[in-house]
């Protein structure tokens, strides 16, 4: 997937996130691990052939490895 694609569906996914409540730089399949929601949880992984991925979405929120290296470090400039 061409970079610029995919940084629309994460934004796209932060959008509806927000819009249903939750906080603008967390995605929904972040929040529904953080959250416990089992039953959307398991939607997501199945409709995402991927049976860990919103605790790996989970994961790179702690990690904060979806944002620039600039924001990861702390670095100021």
């Amino acid at each position: 997937m061409k970079k610029w694609m995919k940084q629309l569906a994460i934004a796209l996914d932060q959008l509806v996130n927000a819009i249903f409540g939750g906080t603008a730089d967390e995605t929904i399949s972040a929040r529904a691990h953080r959250n416990g929601w089992k039953r959307l949880e398991r939607g997501i992984n199945w409709l995402l052939l991927d049976p860990r991925y919103c605790l790996k979405s989970y994961q790179s929120e702690l990690l904060r490895s979806h944002l620039p290296k600039a924001y990861r470090t702390g670095a100021v400039k």
